[in-house]
């Protein structure tokens, strides 16, 4: 079975002790091509290195919605150095909006600002965007889902008119959480949905139904290691050789084979952040 983890924080403390082991678990259970997001500054520098250290895995760089206290004036001519000297970098995140843990009205603007900076950077380093999204009480749609989608649609809108490939490709909606209509504006955008462990939980329905109304074309399994760790595993450590449970869930929910749900999300990832051209 052919099956990526398009997003995995293996660079987290949490990982030290086993890393290698945990990689190669990841190996055994089939899946060829890991990504990491990075956070802030120091993370990007450690998922490019882990990046540049296995065949298998690659980096994105960028910061965080919630961690923006070493954002200053050199985070994005540090950023785009690192991304246009590291051949493994393809992809600008984790990047977005959380409007879950910061709820003062000035630092979302930062967040905001900060967000629409690193989409520029993408735009100009041409590569696409991990995009991360949480409303306040982690509602379904709100605040965060409406300014998100503004941004996303004037940036992909000025990559239209530049006639910049990045149009086609120009990112993923990271461990999707909202509406069939968000997620509807997002891939008329052009934007991929990112799949995580909480669609196997038993008081997802909500989440299932709109997953089972998307197109497999459009879809990304990640496990968003070490969180959310997928059931039968929920409640342990979360590492990417349990992508394949998310899998078999997309499978159930779309009524196809789980080898199916694996190569088409594989060749999705692929399309996406065009591993190594």
């Amino acid at each position: 079975m052919n099956l990526t983890d398009t997003h995995c924080h293996l660079d987290y403390q949490k990982f030290d002790e086993d890393r290698e082991a945990v990689i190669q678990r990841a190996v055994d259970a089939g899946l060829t091509r890991i990504l990491i997001p990075a956070l802030h500054w120091t993370s990007s520098l450690a998922a490019v290195s882990l990046a540049e250290a296995h065949p298998m895995i690659y980096a994105a760089v960028g910061f965080h919605p919630t961690d923006l206290d070493t954002w200053d004036e050199s985070s994005v001519e540090n950023l785009r150095n690192l991304a246009q000297s590291a051949k493994k970098v393809v992809a600008i995140g984790e990047i977005g909006l959380d409007y879950y843990w910061v709820k003062d009205a000035d630092q979302q603007a930062r967040q905001r600002e900060a967000f629409q900076t690193q989409l520029a950077l993408a735009k100009e380093v041409g590569l696409p965007v991990v995009v991360h999204m949480r409303e306040a009480e982690d509602a379904w749609v709100g605040p965060a889902s409406a300014d998100l989608l503004d941004i996303l649609s004037t940036w992909h809108a000025d990559l239209v008119a530049a006639q910049h490939p990045l149009a086609e490709r120009p990112g993923v909606l990271h461990s999707f959480n909202g509406t069939l209509e968000t997620a509807q504006k997002a891939m008329s955008l052009n934007f991929y949905i990112g799949v995580t462990g909480p669609v196997t939980y038993k008081n997802a329905d909500q989440k299932r139904q709109v997953i089972g109304q998307l197109p497999l074309e459009r879809l990304l399994i990640e496990t968003d290691a070490p969180f959310l760790a997928p059931v039968p595993q929920r409640g342990k450590r979360n590492e990417p050789a349990f992508v394949g449970y998310i899998a078999d869930k997309i499978a159930e929910i779309q009524s196809k084979d789980p080898v199916e749900i694996a190569a088409v999300t594989a060749r999705n990832a692929a399309r996406l952040f065009a591993w190594g051209d």
